[in-house]
């Protein structure tokens, strides 16, 4: 075999060696935000050497395993139906998204103090995109708020999300009612007020 038939091969390899500890990454990480290179290799069922010979240091590979995640992420949510009253429309993308959020909660929080919170932004810029789309079609429909500032009101439902997880990861929200009380806190907030 000469080398350039080798190097296909050894491409291959290396994907699946890449594939196999970000996936690591994302469940150990996404059960311990403190887990160290030793536990994730260990999950891989790589050596030290080898995480190293992918990824340079922790904040690239938990960066590697929150792009994952939210690529993950986006293919779910894009299969979502957006269409008619923008409520309705916010109902069924909070009823899907909260559970990637609940999985990847976790995965923010051993990014946050390790990598810059521009870069966090960035990765999370669809998301909030389609949020704010959804804003303000309700509002051009009259049925959202249109008197404090559409930054402020995508971030707040985030922070609901977000929180909502929180609260399920510490046993005081069941999962199974999580998506209707986001939904109904997200709706009461979003609502237009009453003159």
């Amino acid at each position: 075999m000469t080398s350039s038939d080798s190097r296909p091969r050894r491409r291959a390899d290396a994907e699946r060696s890449i594939a196999r500890i970000v996936a690591a990454a994302r469940t150990t990480l996404g059960d311990n935000p403190d887990a160290t290179i030793d536990d994730i290799a260990k999950a891989a069922g790589v050596g030290r050497m080898t995480l190293y010979g992918h990824f340079k240091n922790r904040a690239d590979l938990v960066e590697a395993a929150l792009v994952d995640a939210l690529r993950a992420g986006e293919e779910r949510l894009s299969a979502v139906d957006l269409s008619g009253d923008a409520r309705d429309a916010l109902a069924r993308l909070l009823a899907s998204s909260w559970s990637l959020v609940a999985e990847s909660n976790a995965l923010l929080e051993a990014a946050q103090p390790i990598l810059p919170t521009e870069r966090i932004r960035q990765l999370h810029a669809a998301p909030a995109e389609r949020v704010e789309g959804l804003i303000r079609r309700g509002q051009s429909q009259g049925v959202f708020r249109t008197d404090l500032p559409n930054t402020w009101l995508v971030n707040a439902v985030f922070y609901l999300v977000h929180g909502a997880a929180d609260e399920n990861r510490a046993g005081r929200l069941a999962g199974t009612e999580a998506a209707a009380v986001i939904t109904g806190t997200v709706q009461s907030m979003l609502a237009t007020p009453n003159p």
